[in-house]
This record gives C-alpha cells, sequence and structure tokens, in this order.
C-alpha cells in the first residue's frame, strides 16, 4: 500500500536533507512553533505557515552567502513544486533580496526569524537552560546588550513586530510562550542540567 507523505513530513524530510547543524534545525522548529502559534492567533492556515517557518532556511547551511541564501533555496523550493506563495514568503524574510513583504504570513516570518534566534540565546546563558526561566522583559533587557547575541539583528526584531503591528514585548512574550510548547524539541525544557 502506497502511503503519501503530509506536507509537514515532506518539509522536515527537506530541512534535514540540508541541514546538518542541530541547532540550525531546532532553529527551524521554534521559527515554525512561532509562525504556527501566530496562524492560530489570526485564524490564518496553521500548516501553511508552520511549513514556511521550518524551512525557511533550509538552504543557509549548505549557501550560507547573501549571494546564495535564499535565492538557490528558492530555486530548490520551485523544483520540489513548493507554491509561488510559500517561496515568496521565504525570499522576504532576507532584507537584502528587494521582495516586499506584503502579507501576513511575510511579515509574521521576518517578525519570528530573528527574534526566536534570540530568544533561544537567551535561555542558554540561564542557570537551567530553559524557556521556563525567560521572560519578555529579560529578553529585552538582553537586546541592549550589543556583546550578547551578537550576530542577531536586533533592528530586524524591532522591525518585525512594528510591521506586525504589535508591542515587542507582547510579540516577545507571544513566541516565547509559542516556543515554551516545544521546548523538549528545542533542547530548552532543562531536561539538560549539568548532573
Amino acid at each position: 500500500m502506497h502511503q503519501t507523505i503530509n506536507p509537514r513530513e515532506a518539509a522536515w524530510c527537506l530541512l534535514i536533507e540540508f541541514t546538518q547543524s542541530e541547532s540550525l534545525r531546532k532553529h527551524a522548529l521554534a521559527v515554525e512553533a512561532c509562525m504556527r502559534a501566530y496562524a492560530r492567533k489570526t485564524s490564518a492556515d496553521e500548516e501553511l505557515w508552520g511549513i514556511v517557518g521550518l524551512i525557511h532556511d533550509f538552504d543557509y547551511e549548505k549557501y550560507p552567502t547573501a549571494e546564495e541564501h535564499p535565492y538557490k533555496g528558492n530555486e530548490i523550493l520551485r523544483e520540489r513544486g513548493y507554491s509561488d506563495e510559500v517561496r515568496r514568503a521565504i525570499m522576504s524574510h532576507a532584507e537584502y533580496t528587494g521582495v516586499s513583504r506584503v502579507t501576513a504570513m511575510e511579515k509574521t516570518l521576518f517578525a519570528c526569524d530573528e527574534l526566536a534566534g534570540f530568544i533561544t540565546a537567551c535561555a542558554l546563558v540561564k542557570p537551567g537552560k530553559s524557556l521556563a526561566e525567560v521572560e519578555a522583559s529579560s529578553v529585552r533587557k538582553k537586546m541592549k546588550d550589543k556583546a550578547f547575541a551578537r550576530s542577531v539583528n536586533r533592528n530586524d526584531i524591532i522591525q518585525g513586530a512594528a510591521e506586525l503591528g504589535v508591542e515587542l514585548e507582547q510579540h516577545i512574550a507571544f513566541c516565547i510562550e509559542a516556543m515554551r510548547g516545544i521546548a523538549g524539541d528545542l533542547g530548552l525544557d532543562g531536561a539538560a542540567k549539568p548532573a
């Protein structure tokens, strides 16, 4: 009997085919969780938004330069039959592509991408390495520390919330809550405490 693969499973297979890095895979899961939570909140297509979040950086490990990412990924997604809607959202998450963010899904991906990474960094410096220890106010405070998680673009986080029309602290709290739902998958549930 032929079993068809569901779209989420196909997206996960695509991600693991191109991404060996555990931290990049976890980033994909974190962004997916935030995207799904926002889709539920706005009665959008949760599966579609989740998949966009899951695969937005699938090509990044193999093609990390601004000349290649997300352009190479876009070509691969086209070859694999992903819709224009999915491909456009992924193209729009990188400022330098010149693809404007028009739809709610595009704006949400941009708003969640850098923030998910920053929230993860905040959890990793907590004593228990747990999302349960992370509060929106402490994330805001850490954003002011330029030496902390230096690679995360603070302006993208601030601009993302503004484009969504959500107050920054509310947006941070919402994403923390979404990520707590999969804390175990992210390795941020406090289970990895030192012996």
